[in-house]
């Protein structure tokens, strides 16, 4: 009986910044990531459209997909902050992973205590962000930036657009360095934004760090996991979108170096 994969979810491509981090973690398991390119970005959207695409999704990959997933990851913010809580009382069998802005982990790394977040409305407005956040209340200063449009540049490759955002977010988070007062590290609070990494630092003074949630949410992973594979077997990936299936190929082999066709779905 062929090993049940991991499922991973996104609105768009970003979550191969997740996928990516799994892979190095767990190279032995199969996977499948499922971009909902036809419904993105989710970052922007209401609450209740988001918990739907996420409880479609996950029913996709737990019925339709064959074999069905052994546990499933969230490589979105916004969904997590929406859903994963709703999953988790809908599924107790099916391990759940999700993500949120790495604040404590930039909080432990930070020396100036000013830290800016990039994120998308959506996930600032959550009650999940909004509780984290004051579970840090005293312990630094948080500049919260929503970034309308940035998931949607990287999502479609448009190289001049985040540049212009990029550009255009970071000053509105203010000064950035490492004197008192000033921003030292910078939590890219969306799975997209970690492909804008090249562009933020060109942006920002040398040595200020830039904190994503990949790792962290691979080693969760690794956690949940009743039996993780091992041995010689080589992890195989499969790649499914509701969008245009070119977009998540292209991404795919931009960033992970991966080329696999696409199985396009209906959404």
């Amino acid at each position: 009986m062929p090993r049940r994969p991991i499922g991973v979810f996104d609105s768009g491509v970003g979550g191969l910044s997740v996928l990516r981090a799994l892979r190095t973690e767990l190279p032995h398991e199969d996977f499948v990531y499922l971009a909902d390119s036809g419904f993105a970005p989710y970052g922007e959207r209401d609450e209740a459209f988001v918990v739907e695409r996420a409880r479609r999704i996950t029913h996709h990959l737990l019925h339709a997909e064959q074999p069905p997933i052994q546990a499933l990851v969230i490589a979105c913010n916004t969904a997590t902050a929406a859903a994963i809580h709703l999953l988790r009382q809908e599924l107790p069998g099916l391990p759940i992973v999700g993500v949120e802005p790495a604040l404590k982990p930039a909080v432990a790394s930070s020396r100036t205590q000013r830290i800016g977040v990039m994120a998308t409305r959506g996930t600032l407005a959550s009650a999940k962000f909004k509780t984290l956040l004051a579970r840090l209340e005293g312990q630094a200063e948080f500049v919260c930036q929503p970034c309308d449009g940035l998931a949607d540049a990287i999502e479609h490759a448009d190289t001049s657009k985040i540049i212009a955002l990029c550009s255009i977010y970071t000053r509105a988070i203010g000064q950035f360095g490492f004197k008192e007062g000033e921003v030292d590290t910078l939590v890219l609070g969306c799975t997209h934004y970690p492909f804008a990494s090249a562009t933020l630092r060109d942006l920002l003074p040398a040595g200020v760090q830039l904190i994503d949630n990949g790792a962290p949410v691979a080693r969760q992973t690794r956690r949940v996991l009743p039996d993780p594979a091992s041995g010689q077997h080589t992890g195989q990936i499969k790649l499914l979108s509701t969008g245009d299936p070119a977009l998540l190929a292209q991404a795919a082999e931009r960033w992970l170096g991966l080329q696999a066709p696409v199985q396009a779905l209906p959404g």
